[in-house]
């Protein structure tokens, strides 16, 4: 299919890239493609920034269906721009697609359509340190009916960001709560999927972490409420003793890109790696033997986020020393430095613009 291209009248300014927050401002373009039962995907097209026209019935806005990805573009030191590992972050939303009932696409097809909305706005790619240009790829189902059934018709677009550092604390080690209050997915839903009801569901949770002076929830297994799933948004690692750790995927827990880039490092590098159950129990016995070395978090947006404090009910467990552990600093410097074009691809992982 070839792509319809209609360029913005006026430009916006561009930030000043050293004082960039996090999803607040947007690029002067975006991606638009729709879906119906005759035509299929059809109509691509690029073209300005703008709102996107609903019914007051929209099905996406009264159930939910509809499933999104998030991925950057990174500028080099040579000014070229970047991505990481895209190909995956389209299969994921396709495997999204299907838990959701909406149409698949052409990933090679969606890859292509991103590479040359990045072209044309390849100038808000920022190049201070540890800034990037968020891609937000959406499908929202836009039949306008009322009746619980999966929408006829649908909208995919792509809209970029660019941002700084997700937290405010930057790669400092952040403060955790364990809740046991609420859960965020069971296993037969759609946990798995990047889908907007599973960020729904952790808005409570969150800001009541938030409130105690906490960055994340760390959510257990919504049936037991035993074993570690993920935190709000990353998932979670534990160096314990000599193994790493991170729970198994069992469908309520997100399949991240970084996650898996983490554990083919670490393989790698002959790490003992683990994809398995693990308790909070196990965690809390394991900080009370001395054999808790270090608990990180893993994400798109903040890459490796280091964990200095877990609280389970209102039990304080202190991770290492306080300060960024040794395995989350070298996993840190070696995906960011790949992500960036600083140090050699050996993993195959970067697609150039």
């Amino acid at each position: 299919m070839e792509i319809a291209i209609t360029k913005a009248a006026s430009l916006k300014s561009k930030p000043e890239a050293d004082r960039l927050g996090f999803g607040t401002l947007f690029t002067d373009h975006m991606f638009n493609m729709d879906y119906d039962p005759e035509n299929g995907w059809h109509h691509p097209r690029i073209e300005p920034y703008d709102a996107i026209p609903m019914d007051p019935s929209t099905m996406v806005l009264h159930y939910g269906q509809g499933v999104f990805e998030g991925l950057k573009a990174y500028r080099t030191a040579e000014g070229n721009i970047q991505l990481f590992r895209p190909q995956e972050n389209f299969k994921r939303l396709n495997n999204s697609c299907r838990l959701l009932c909406i149409p698949e696409f052409d990933e090679t097809f969606m890859l292509a359509a991103l590479k040359r909305l990045l072209e044309i706005e390849k100038d808000w790619v920022p190049n201070a340190p540890e800034t990037s240009l968020y891609i937000r790829p959406t499908i929202i189902a836009m039949d306008p009916f009322l009746g619980v059934r999966a929408s006829h018709t649908y909208r995919y677009f792509i809209i970029l960001s660019p941002v700084g550092a997700y937290y405010p604390e930057g790669f400092n080690p952040i403060k955790i709560l364990v809740t046991r209050e609420h859960v965020r997915a069971v296993r037969g839903g759609v946990g798995e999927a990047k889908t907007l009801g599973n960020y729904a569901a952790s808005l409570l949770a969150g800001d009541k972490a938030h409130q105690a002076g906490y960055t994340q929830v760390l959510w257990l297994d919504g049936v037991e409420l035993k074993y570690v799933e993920e935190v709000g948004s990353m998932n979670i690692f534990f160096v314990i003793g000599d193994e790493l750790i991170t729970p198994a995927l069992n469908g309520s827990i997100l399949p991240g890109i970084t996650r898996d880039s983490v554990l083919d490092l670490g393989r790698k590098w002959g790490l003992k790696v683990s994809e398995r159950l693990i308790s909070i129990d196990e965690v809390v016995n394991a900080h009370e033997a001395g054999q808790l070395k270090e608990i990180f978090g893993s994400g798109t947006a903040a890459v490796i986020s280091p964990v200095g404090e877990l609280n389970y009910d209102g039990r304080i467990l202190s991770v290492g020393d306080g300060n960024v552990g040794p395995l989350s600093q070298k996993l840190y410097k070696a995906i960011t430095e790949i992500q960036y074009g600083t140090a050699e691809d050996a993993m195959g992982w970067v697609e150039h613009i």
